[in-house]
């Protein structure tokens, strides 16, 4: 570089960038002569989170279509644009209902009867959950079409009017009741409502039937009652309006959740034959007339079932923890009354390996549902916030961007117990990332996470029949 004189003073003429590329290699060949070769090796990057990705649809297992109900199934699907696990389990929900109370299981000093709420999971208009449901009715029209038209109802789910409908009376009436929820949204935000007697009362007809209303000067009660349900909405609205306050009282693990969606196009519709239809009704109606004439008549396994039976209590009663573990708790009970509709269905008192087969069947179908409604989520408004963002970031989040998620007004401790929540449920995984000084801790999403990977080890909670008693306003 050259100097040029100013003033008396030389200084240095401005570097060229040819000047500034050759200092530079200068000193890179210095550095290499000074730094051990060992030092200069590069630091693997850390590993790169894999991207979150949702559990697989669930299939429904082929032993599952055992049976009359296999048989109803294989006849109607061919010819509707309903998924065929939205057929079987509303015809399950329908032929247990309709069969009535006197066909039962014990558990201890338990009874269960033959009645289901199933819930149907899809978007709507395009999920054909409506459709399913008018097969069904179309079938049922033709085996009892009374039970038809006068025990399933439409009618907004209430407590005065549930039990106003089935109350105690002289002569004794009609207990079953098939209740058809095709906004269950709106019965879902009826649960919400910090007064409400609807989520007691439902969870009281699942377990004894036994109904009543202590308020006011003259008590209403319904004693004996058969109710069912068979409940459409869509995941979104499930999202919006199942609170984790009912999801972990019992109410969620009383629900068969059943995924749904439209399994094939049909431009013009189905085509049932009316013969075909007519043939899987008489089948139907010789399951009714057995169950009527065998009376109150209580179902039990035989060796093989029971060895089978034996073989998958462990998994069915594991405890898994979040909504997930919540919402499918109560998997005995489930796969005891859909093993026993099976049998029936079948004119048999016992219940047998296939019926055993068909109802874990089911059960695999309705837990893999589950897993895609409540995967990852904890119930806890902290935990399911910082996973939200950590799926939204597309890789992972640092500490201090996860504090920020609460704008300063969540203790450090509340934050550290929830992302200590969400590591003992699977669905995230901490790492460090070196930085110049002290390491950064990232935290990242796991495909695949939780109730997506085993369907056979489902969790359930042994609970007590008989819960807290309730009080109902007429």
């Amino acid at each position: 570089m050259e100097s040029k004189p100013f003033g008396g003073i030389t200084r240095p003429s401005l570097p060229t960038l040819s000047d500034i590329e050759r200092r530079m290699a200068e000193l890179t060949g210095v550095h290499q002569k000074l730094v051990p070769q060992a030092q200069l090796q590069t630091r693997p990057a850390p590993p790169t989170p894999p991207p979150p990705s949702p559990p697989p649809d669930p299939i429904l297992g082929e032993a599952a279509l055992y049976g009359v109900a296999g048989l109803a199934v294989c006849g109607l699907a061919p010819h509707s644009e309903a998924h065929p696990a939205a057929i079987l389990l509303q015809l399950l929900a329908a032929f247990g209902n309709a069969v009535g109370p006197a066909p039962h299981c014990m558990v201890d000093a338990t009874r269960h009867g033959l009645n289901l709420f199933v819930v149907l999971v899809g978007e709507s208009s395009k999920a054909r959950k409506g459709t399913s449901w008018n097969q069904i009715r179309r079938l049922f029209a033709e085996v009892d079409r009374p039970w038809v038209a006068e025990r399933v109802t439409t009618a907004r789910l209430t407590p005065a009017a549930l039990i106003y409908a089935l109350r105690d009376q002289h002569p004794a009436t009609d207990r079953r009741l098939l209740a058809l929820s095709e906004e269950f949204a709106a019965v879902l935000h009826s649960l919400r409502q910090a007064k409400g007697h609807l989520s007691p009362l439902l969870r009281c007809a699942w377990d004894s039937g036994d109904l009543r209303s202590l308020a006011g000067l003259h008590p209403i009660q319904a004693t004996g009652t058969h109710i069912s349900l068979i409940a459409h909405i869509t995941q979104r609205e499930l999202e919006e309006n199942l609170r984790p306050t009912e999801a972990h009282n019992g109410f969620a693990n009383r629900c068969l959740w059943t995924g749904v969606q439209r399994s094939q196009c049909l431009p013009e519709g189905g085509d049932l034959d009316a013969h075909e239809l007519s043939a899987v009704a008489a089948e139907l109606r010789r399951a009714f007339d057995w169950a009527a004439n065998a009376g109150a008549i209580r179902l039990v396994r035989d060796d093989k079932a029971r060895a089978l039976w034996h073989e998958r209590y462990p998994a069915l009663s594991q405890i898994r923890p979040g909504l997930y573990g919540a919402a499918t708790s109560r998997a005995e009970a489930q796969v005891l009354r859909l093993g026993a509709i099976y049998a029936v269905l079948d004119c048999s008192p016992i219940i047998g390996l296939p019926h055993l087969q068909a109802a874990l069947a089911v059960w695999d179908y309705c837990a893999a549902s589950a897993s895609l409604f409540f995967g990852t989520s904890t119930g806890d408004h902290t935990a399911d916030r910082i996973m939200e963002a950590i799926n939204a970031s597309g890789g992972s989040l640092s500490r201090q961007q996860i504090s920020a998620l609460f704008h300063g007004h969540l203790s450090s401790s509340r934050i550290e117990a929830a992302l200590e929540q969400l590591i003992s449920l699977g669905a995230i995984y901490q790492s460090s990332q070196p930085t110049g000084g002290r390491p950064s801790t990232l935290w990242s999403a796991i495909s695949g996470c939780l109730a997506g990977e085993e369907l056979h080890d489902e969790s359930t909670v042994e609970e007590t029949a008989n819960e807290e008693s309730m009080q109902e306003q007429t």
